[in-house]
């Protein structure tokens, strides 16, 4: 009797399983980011994981239920988006900062207690502005989650349904004071709000890998910029390679639409229109005139 002959590994079920673990991966990556990019301080390190929990800074609540943004953007994504992935930038951030303390405590080099406490008063945007005063061990990670943190932050602020450009948030007071400064601001820029559209879907559709899509008032000057992983614009030209204000900000990584969209990420952002908050963006670039 011949031997029991071993399956060829170009057997139809071998395909099926290189098939399926991208498959696997990606949905462990979109309900638990954690898992896949937690911070190597709290994976070794117990006190760390401890203090992600209990740090200076929390996940803000949103202004509005995760299906709010129906059908643009949907339930899932924002409720894996703001509770996992926002939280995870969240715990990182109150870890590095824990870590801060504790090599000055164990006579490491990152730098004295006050110093920590300096740092662990400021928020996230005031902390991506200072990179420079926090030491060089841990500069990364604060780069990265405050980053995150204050990203994701701005973003669920700019986000709502049924504003419009040029308009007010009540009654319309802008049009009837000879428009919305900000919408004058754009078509003076861009020569219209539509060539401005065109301009930010390119930016956001050619951001490598992952990062942002900005609107920004630099000095005055309203750009379209972009910046990698979770830089911002506030880090500055040396950090980010942009700097300005944010008036509008697009998360282009791929946990913020691949459920709903997977791999089209032009019409994500095509869907971003329908609920960028026109209110706040004036608001914000109306504050800068004052």
């Amino acid at each position: 009797m011949a031997p029991p002959t071993t399956p060829s590994p170009r057997s139809a079920p071998y395909y099926y399983f290189l098939a399926v673990i991208p498959v696997l991966l990606g949905a462990l990556f979109l309900a638990r980011p954690d898992a896949l990019f937690s911070s190597s301080d709290n994976a070794t390190n117990p006190a760390a994981a401890a203090a992600a929990a209990t740090g200076p800074h929390s996940l803000p609540a949103l202004p509005y239920a995760y299906d709010a943004l129906e059908p643009h953007f949907d339930k899932e994504t924002m409720e894996i988006h703001h509770g996992r992935h926002h939280q995870t930038y969240v715990n990182n951030l109150n870890a590095a900062l824990q870590q801060l303390s504790w090599q000055s405590q164990e006579g490491g080099a990152a730098g004295s207690s006050e110093q920590q406490q300096l740092l662990s008063v400021l928020s996230a945007d005031e902390l991506v502005q200072n990179l420079d005063k926090v030491p060089a061990p841990q500069r990364t990670a604060v780069r990265n989650s405050a980053g995150g943190h204050a990203n994701h932050g701005f973003f669920w602020r700019g986000l709502k349904k049924g504003t419009k450009l040029g308009e007010a948030g009540r009654g319309g007071e802008e049009e009837e004071k000879g428009g919305s400064p900000l919408r004058t601001a754009i078509e003076t820029t861009f020569g219209s709000v539509e060539a401005f559209q065109a301009q930010f879907e390119k930016a956001a559709a050619t951001v490598f890998g992952s990062g942002w899509a900005w609107l920004v008032s630099d000095e005055g000057a309203l750009k379209i910029v972009t910046t990698a992983n979770q830089d911002s614009p506030l880090m500055g030209v040396d950090v980010a390679g942009c700097s300005g204000t944010p008036i509008i900000g697009l998360d282009a990584w791929e946990h913020a639409y691949y459920l709903k969209f997977q791999n089209r990420r032009p019409d994500y952002i095509k869907a971003f229109w329908g609920v960028v908050n026109w209110d706040e963006a004036s608001r914000l670039y109306n504050a800068l005139a004052i």
